[in-house]
């Protein structure tokens, strides 16, 4: 499985930007689909998930309300748009999924659970 991420860029504070991270090779079997994020210096943290199939999403609470996970499985692809976007949230953004495992609720925020990641994508937000 090959994650492409793009999508990133240079906003200024309050723009947005939509991020994409196609999937391709081996993705039968995808449950989940993940972003998260790192910023300079910090510990890489989970930012939004969703599950494929039944399309429920997770995000964590510093983005609620500000972004939005979707997918498009046709495309085998998820996006993150991210609108007001805060100079907190300048950061390398990952993608990754879960194919050939499920990962359980109360671990989707782990990203050891993770399978396979993408090269990352850079945000920088300009305050």
């Amino acid at each position: 499985v090959q994650l492409q991420a793009s999508g990133g860029g240079l906003v200024q504070a309050g723009g947005s930007l939509r991020l994409s991270c196609a999937a391709s090779g081996s993705t039968f079997g995808t449950n989940t689909m993940g972003w998260f994020r790192q910023a300079p210096g910090k510990e890489r943290e989970f930012v939004a998930a969703i599950r494929w199939n039944g399309g429920t999403t997770y995000y964590t609470d510093s983005v609620k309300g500000r972004f939005t996970i979707s997918r498009d499985k046709s495309k085998n692809t998820v996006f993150l748009q991210m609108n007001n976007l805060k100079s907190e949230d300048t950061a390398v953004y990952y993608c990754a999924t879960d194919v050939g495992s499920r990962i359980i609720t109360s671990e989707i925020r782990n990203q050891r659970a993770y399978d396979y990641w993408g090269q990352g994508t850079l945000v920088t937000v300009s305050s």
